[in-house]
């Protein structure tokens, strides 16, 4: 009977320490190439959520002024002059499906968008974002 007891509680260890693992394994942490190939995002945690900063341009000398790109578009003036390279574009939080949400900052535009991230079974990390009522998603490979 304390046999049978001790066999059944590690089974249940090994189950929770495995549904543990798994989870681990499935942060989106790493580092990431944007879907049009122009930039990589690495995804480190922050706090209980993940931050996402670019570390690689593919253009990294703006051809117009021979410097390093900066977030020129920004709505705010007094953060124009700051360099895209190193920039957190989002801190997201978990949500209870296995995603994390939050805002999106996009030097493209200039503009920040609610977004959320989702780690897909095929190792792809699904980035999906909405400007009103009009929603769009891209696919984000690892390159590391």
């Amino acid at each position: 009977m304390i046999l049978r007891a001790f066999r059944s509680a590690c089974a249940a260890l090994c189950l929770a320490l495995g549904a543990i693992s798994a989870a681990q394994a499935a942060e989106p942490t790493g580092t990431w190439l944007t879907q049009n190939g122009d930039a990589h995002i690495r995804i480190a945690k922050c706090g209980t959520g993940m931050c996402g900063t670019i570390v690689w341009l593919r253009d990294p000398v703006d051809p117009t002024t021979g410097e390093a790109p900066i977030d020129m578009r920004n709505p705010d003036p007094s953060k124009r002059g700051r360099k895209v390279m190193g920039l957190r574009i989002f801190a997201m939080t978990p949500d209870n499906n296995g995603a994390y949400s939050g805002p999106i900052y996009s030097t493209d535009d200039g503009n920040t968008y609610p977004a959320k991230i989702t780690l897909r079974p095929d190792e792809y990390l699904e980035i999906q974002g909405c400007s009103g009522s009009v929603c769009g998603k891209e696919l984000w490979r690892k390159v590391e």
